[in-house]
C-alpha cells in the first residue's frame, strides 16, 4: 500500500482542494495560447508541403507521419535513423537573431549521420518545445529546415510544438530531431577503404 510522508500528504491535499475549487481549467490558464500556436502551425503546414517527396502518403496535422519506401529504388530496404540537436547554437541564434541557420544545421547534422552509413535521407520530423511560442522565430527555423530538406531530398512529414511556460525559459527552446533513411543491404560502404580526412 502507497504512503505518504506528512509533508507530501499536505501538498496532496492543497492540490485536491484547489482542484475542487476550480470547475474547469484551459490552455489560457496556464499561459498556453492555442490560437497563436494555430497561426504558427499554419506557417509551418506550408513550408513542410514544399519539401513533399513522392514518398509522402499522409497529410501534415495527424497523429503520425507516413511514408512509403521505393523498393524499385531500395531492394531490401532497412532503416537507418538519427536523432540530433544543436545544442548552444541556439543561444547564439537568440543573441544574433538570426534563426533560420540552425533550422538547416539540424538537418545536416542527421544527414551526415547517416551518410556514414551509405544511407539516404528519406524523411525528417522535429519536436521544437519553447517557454512562449513566437511564430515568426518558429517559421524562421521550419524555413531554414525546409530549405535544407529538399537540398538533401527528403520530406519533413511531421513534428510537434509545444509550449510550455514555466517550465522553459522565456526566450529559450528545446528542439531535438529525428532523421529516417533507407540503406541497401548490398550497398553498404566498404569501411575499411575510407580514409579519414582533416580541413
Amino acid at each position: 500500500m502507497l504512503q505518504f510522508c506528512s509533508s507530501t500528504s499536505a501538498h496532496a491535499q492543497k492540490i485536491t482542494d484547489f482542484t475542487l475549487k476550480k470547475t474547469s481549467f484551459t490552455y489560457a490558464d496556464s499561459g498556453v495560447d492555442i490560437d497563436r500556436a494555430d497561426r504558427a502551425k499554419q506557417r509551418i503546414k506550408y513550408l513542410a508541403h514544399r519539401t513533399f517527396t513522392r514518398g509522402v502518403v499522409s497529410e501534415i496535422g495527424g497523429f503520425g507521419g507516413m511514408f512509403a519506401i521505393d523498393k524499385k529504388k531500395f531492394r531490401e530496404p532497412v532503416l537507418v535513423s538519427s536523432v540530433d540537436g544543436v545544442g548552444t547554437k541556439l543561444k547564439l541564434a537568440f543573441m544574433m537573431d538570426l534563426h533560420h541557420t540552425v533550422g538547416g544545421d539540424l538537418v545536416n547534422h542527421c544527414v551526415n549521420d547517416i551518410a556514414v552509413q551509405g544511407a539516404t535521407p528519406l524523411f525528417f520530423m522535429d519536436y521544437l518545445a519553447t517557454g512562449t511560442l513566437d511564430p515568426d522565430i518558429a517559421e524562421k527555423i521550419v524555413e531554414g529546415m525546409a530549405e535544407a530538406c529538399r537540398h538533401n531530398g527528403c520530406a519533413l512529414i511531421g513534428g510537434e510544438t509545444a509550449e510550455m511556460p514555466g517550465s522553459i525559459p522565456k526566450a529559450n527552446m528545446i528542439w531535438p530531431v529525428l532523421l529516417w533513411g533507407s540503406w541497401r543491404r548490398a550497398g553498404s560502404l566498404p569501411a575499411k577503404k575510407l580514409t579519414l580526412v582533416t580541413f
